[in-house]
């Protein structure tokens, strides 16, 4: 049965619910994205050539191996907080766990695609980033720099699902959701959310930009066929975990990381 949706707001309505939508991005991978733009265009400008820099992710916020945790642990719990919000404000008016398909009715689906949608971007996108690399239009990724501690790996594994949950839930369910409420079509919905997922990644280099871009679409047209985000948190997640992690275990074993 086809869902009829509601007319989009008008008026002081529509004020509302735009200017909702750009403080969640404000506080959260809007944020970011600003941040990259300004990272990408600092390492253009700088003295050495781009392929030469580095970015690097889950990086040691202390000599002090407790306290390192403890700043590790509050990032990766207050990065959660604008996923609270977006999950709030979209309760207001519907069952926002249910419209964004983030329930456990339908595990076996959300496990078998999760998988699958991991293993269709992770092997192309190691392919681009060593090509990007190759071209000189990406930075040296460095995923992890964490000291060999007890924490580390779960500390990685943490940080995996806290990016996967930011990025799918907002940039995914919430913002698809809030543009299409608010009138847009549907290119344009499936443009921005990858752009917008692009863009915070632009501090990598433009390899970065578009492998990210692409997934970005990839995700969005498989959130509009079946409303549910939980496969794409937990595709994200397991892209994440192998990049963490195996990068700690192979860093000094393989030459083109």
């Amino acid at each position: 049965m086809k869902v009829e949706l509601a007319p989009p707001p008008t008026g002081r309505a529509y004020t509302t619910r735009r200017n909702e939508v750009l403080l969640v991005l404000g506080v959260s991978l809007g944020q970011s994205a600003v941040y990259a733009l300004v990272s990408i265009t600092a390492k253009l400008t700088a003295s050495r050539p781009l392929s030469q820099q580095t970015a690097t992710l889950n990086a040691s916020q202390s000599p002090r191996p407790y306290l390192d945790l403890t700043y590790q642990l509050l990032g990766i719990f207050f990065a959660l907080v604008p996923v609270l919000l977006a999950i709030h404000l979209l309760n207001r008016d519907r069952d926002a766990r249910g419209t964004l398909g983030l329930d456990a009715r339908r595990p076996g689906f959300d496990l078998a695609w999760g998988a699958a949608l991991a293993l269709v971007i992770g092997l192309p996108g190691i392919g681009l980033y060593v090509g990007a690399r190759e071209l000189g239009v990406n930075a040296t990724v460095v995923p992890a720099a964490l000291p060999e501690l007890w924490w580390a790996v779960p500390v990685l594994i943490l940080a995996a699902a806290q990016n996967a949950i930011l990025e799918e839930v907002v940039v995914v369910g919430y913002l698809m959701t809030r543009l299409e409420e608010l009138g847009w079509r549907v290119r344009a919905i499936i443009a921005t959310s990858a752009l917008l997922r692009g863009s915070y990644h632009l501090y990598q280099g433009f390899g970065g930009f578009v492998g990210n871009a692409v997934m970005g679409v990839i995700f969005a047209f498989f959130y509009l066929r079946t409303k549910r985000v939980l496969p794409l948190v937990i595709a994200h997640t397991l892209l994440d975990v192998v990049a963490f992690i195996g990068y700690t275990l192979v860093r000094d074993h393989v030459s083109w990381l």
